[in-house]
């Protein structure tokens, strides 16, 4: 007698539906394991934003956090050597002193670190009274150097007060700033913390009590 063998019942594979360029299955597939995701950045049709020129040559301008002494020490060294710049080439201008003094209170608040933000307005005028000593014209020892120098910060009290008000500014804009982005990385602390909602269980049906027998 010969036997016929049988051979097990092959299983037929189902066609895949090809991935999409998102590497997706399909339309309502999942995304596949090791499948690259494609992000599209920047404005649509393809163009960038344009940005304004100031703002480029910000950015391309170096950007030191100084300490609070730090931050004085610069404004007072820089505001010096204007001085004795200015004496020599200018021979000690108010107008030029005082228009190079606004750039130097700005650099001063821009690079001071966050955390020293409010020595910027304190250390601006420090370096004001510093570096008008050599313009200052005073004569006659410590005393009549002294009262120069008290006479030019009074006469010039106006580029002074300009100074420390743009450092003033630049300070508290960045103080604002540093506040907002606190705040948005504790939202979002808190929301990736949060546990996520659980299904309610479904109600049970009520058990049904057995009847008793009816005596009769």
């Amino acid at each position: 007698m010969e036997q016929h063998r049988t051979r097990p019942p092959q299983r037929r594979q189902t066609p895949q539906a090809p991935l999409s360029p998102l590497g997706t299955k399909g339309a309502k597939g999942t995304i596949g394991e090791g499948a690259t995701v494609y992000r599209v950045t920047g404005a649509p049709e393809g163009r960038a934003r344009p940005v304004a020129p100031a703002v480029l040559a910000l950015r391309r301008l170096p950007n030191p956090r100084l300490t609070g002494i730090g931050a004085g020490l610069f404004a007072a060294a820089v505001m010096f050597l204007i001085g004795c710049a200015d004496w020599l080439l200018f021979d000690g201008s108010a107008a030029v002193f005082g228009v190079l003094f606004l750039p130097v209170s700005a650099l001063t608040a821009l690079w001071v670190r966050p955390a020293d933000l409010v020595t910027a307005p304190i250390s601006v005028p420090i370096a004001f009274a510093i570096g008008i000593i050599p313009i200052s014209g005073g004569t006659g020892g410590f005393g009549g150097q002294t009262m120069a120098v008290v006479t030019a910060l009074a006469v010039h009290a106006g580029w002074l007060y300009g100074g420390t008000l743009v450092a003033g500014l630049i300070a508290t804009v960045r103080k604002v700033r540093l506040m907002r982005s606190r705040q948005r990385r504790m939202l979002l602390a808190a929301q990736t913390a949060r546990p996520a909602p659980q299904p309610s269980p479904a109600p049970r049906a009520a058990e049904r009590k057995p009847r008793r027998p009816s005596q009769r």
